[in-house]
């Protein structure tokens, strides 16, 4: 029985580690820079997901909203199951399992991530920046959260640190996709920005407000650095190489915030992205921040502290 079970976690973790490869090759160059055994749980958790964001996101081109309703809720009893003893036959579900079973990772955290993509298939409009950040610790915040049980903390309190580093990122993700996201009628910005701004929401996407829409842009990305920061004083609690990745997506992340400040009205002509070069030299300067580290590391050796409490979105704020 353990050795089927191993050849299932195998052929899982093939899996998982080819939609990481397709998905994002800059998480899985980050992902490089990990030990064996928590690069291996990190691709488990970015393969659950991965699922199941494609599970609404291609659907939502087709289904109806009851449709996608549905489809939420089966995907909440299946990631239950993989929270429970039950066999999965599906790969992502027991990668799932696995992780969850190795590292202690509250169902909370799921369950918290899929009701964020709950809040995109109602077509959630966030009226302030706080209603924003719910969503944002909801799809983002909480993957943070899973992985730091994967990576192991020096201290517990800084699962906080954690997910506001989910945060920072999903903002990014959103100053970036500000006109896709609106071409597919979804408005993140948050609606008393964009009255300030004299934008009216169904207008986001035209031309004649690209201007307006950089300096509503800009509000965000200063409150994404906010989050970088918190997440920069996490790196502590992580252990070294753990750190290390950490600090290459986070830079890679942080970068295309920057590139989208600098094009300003013209953010949003094509897809802003960080080249291979660029990337190099990002993921160095974050490398460098880790290992002015060291001497302090010296003096106090990092060790993974028991995480028995579970962060809410009430404590993050």
């Amino acid at each position: 029985m353990l050795e089927a079970t191993s050849v299932k976690v195998k052929a899982a973790l093939d899996e998982c580690r080819w939609m990481i490869i397709k998905g994002s090759k800059s998480f899985s160059l980050a992902a490089r820079l990990f030990d064996a055994e928590t690069r291996d749980a990190a691709f488990f958790l970015y393969g659950w997901c991965r699922y199941c964001d494609d599970q609404v996101d291609q659907a939502g081109r087709e289904e109806s909203r009851p449709q996608l309703e549905q489809r939420l809720s089966a995907l909440s009893e299946a990631t239950c199951s993989a929270f429970s003893s039950a066999v999965q036959e599906q790969a992502v579900f027991i990668a799932m399992q696995h992780i969850v079973q190795r590292y202690s990772i509250p169902a909370h955290y799921a369950l918290e991530l899929i009701e964020g993509m709950a809040m995109d298939v109602r077509g959630t409009r966030y009226r302030t920046f706080a209603d924003l950040s719910l969503y944002c610790y909801r799809v983002a915040g909480t993957v943070g959260l899973m992985m730091s049980h994967v990576m192991g903390l020096r201290d517990e309190q800084a699962l906080k640190h954690a997910a506001d580093l989910g945060t920072a990122m999903q903002l990014t993700n959103i100053a970036r996709d500000i006109i896709e996201d609106a071409e597919m009628g979804r408005i993140y910005l948050p609606l008393n920005w964009l009255k300030e701004a004299d934008i009216a929401p169904e207008e986001i996407a035209l031309q004649k407000n690209r201007q307006k829409l950089a300096l509503v842009t800009q509000r965000l990305l200063r409150q994404a650095q906010l989050y970088y920061r918190s997440g920069d004083a996490g790196l502590w609690h992580l252990s070294f190489r753990s750190a290390c990745a950490v600090a290459a997506a986070r830079h890679v992340y942080a970068e295309i915030g920057s590139l989208l400040l600098r094009k300003g009205s013209s953010a949003w002509d094509q897809r802003t992205y960080v080249t291979g070069p660029r990337k190099v030299c990002v993921i160095v300067r974050g490398l460098l921040h880790v290992i002015a580290s060291i001497p302090s590391r010296m003096m106090r050796p990092w060790s993974a502290a028991p995480i028995r409490m579970i962060w809410r979105h009430s404590e993050v704020q």
